[in-house]
């Protein structure tokens, strides 16, 4: 059965206490050392007494790790240690279920062989398939979504190894009003998101204390700037914070509201099969209406109006107004077309 991140975690903290001989480690200290780790990691949330004995019993099945656990009294109370002290699940060979894991991780990693700045890549493949014994030479089952044109690809790693060390970034970045100018931002880097085959940097601006949002293509250069504290992102968590979001632009100034759309016939199957957003629901089958519930913005609308048609907004009437203004200057730009063709007969 695959390991989700959690679990992991916690089998590899127990793992540790485990080994340590020079303390005991009760129930107790068990279940503190995982939620001490996990808090680490960004996980929240309380580790069970029936969790933790959960964990127990898995690491030493066959499924597991096959672990040799003494289980040795200390007055009314139990502590726990490897009955060999030099044991670590970290020195047993992979599972089934791991191997298979791993295997579809180097397919996942695959994508990227062949772009410049992904070369390193082509080395931990070709690692990770000698050192785990794994079939190499399968051929291509899954292609991905990915434009290798994109500007300021060079900049994705940089900015990943900023945020994971806490580094502030000084950004020299092409804004597009006004004219387009230059301008650079400090910025202490939190996240990286993907939509639409761009990649976009979220971070916070030292001059405003905001959150600042740069698509990487529009970057011209990246210096780091040591002499500036970091500072931590302690306000916005970025596994929910696009939840309630098409696209990656977050206007937290708006509240979600439902949006009702109209499809043709002959679109709501697709509409159904590959919903808007998450929180699709259906509310009239028969009249291929249905309702979402998500923060307008500007990805958004070119969602619906990329259906051209097919599509309609029917609430709340301010988004639906907003989106038949796009409508109208899009029918403006072709209005002159029929009056061409029947001028040119």
């Amino acid at each position: 059965m695959p390991v989700n991140k959690n679990a992991n975690i916690r089998y590899r903290t127990l793992d540790r206490c485990f080994r340590d001989t020079r303390r005991k480690y009760f129930i107790a200290d068990l279940i503190s050392a995982c939620e001490q780790e996990l808090v680490a990691y960004n996980f929240h949330g309380g580790v069970s007494r029936r969790q933790i004995f959960d964990d127990i019993n898995f690491m030493e099945s066959e499924s597991g790790y096959s672990i040799k656990l003494d289980k040795l009294r200390d007055g009314k109370k139990v502590y726990y240690r490897y009955a060999d002290p030099s044991f670590s699940i970290n020195q047993q060979p992979l599972s089934h279920a791991e191997a298979q894991q791993l295997q579809q991780a180097i397919i996942t990693l695959t994508r990227f062989r062949g772009l410049p700045q992904y070369l390193w890549i082509e080395e931990v493949i070709t690692n990770l398939e000698y050192r785990f014994n794994l079939d190499g030479k399968s051929v291509g089952l899954v292609c991905f979504d990915q434009n290798p044109l994109l500007k300021g690809l060079e900049y994705l790693g940089p900015i990943i190894d900023a945020a994971t060390a806490r580094k502030v970034l000084k950004i020299n970045y092409h804004t597009y009003k006004n004219g387009g100018r230059d301008m650079d931002f400090i910025i202490h880097p939190y996240y990286l998101k993907q939509y639409n085959n761009r990649w976009f940097a979220f971070g916070r601006n030292d001059a405003t204390g905001e959150i600042t949002n740069l698509a990487l293509d529009r970057i011209k250069a990246i210096t780091p700037m040591p002499e500036v504290e970091y500072y931590l992102n302690t306000e916005i968590d970025f596994d929910h914070h696009f939840d309630d979001v098409v696209g990656a632009t977050v206007h937290r100034h708006k509240a979600a509201e439902t949006i009702m759309l109209r499809a043709t016939p002959s679109r709501y199957p697709y509409l159904e099969s590959k919903p808007l957003h998450p929180s699709q629901r259906v509310v009239d089958r028969k009249q291929c209406i249905f309702s979402i519930t998500v923060r307008p913005n500007l990805e958004l609308e070119q969602q619906i109006l990329s259906f051209g048609p097919d599509l309609e907004v029917l609430a709340p009437e301010d988004f639906r107004a907003q989106v038949a203004e796009k409508v109208k200057k899009l029918y403006n730009l072709y209005a002159n077309v029929q009056t061409d063709c029947t001028k040119d007969s």
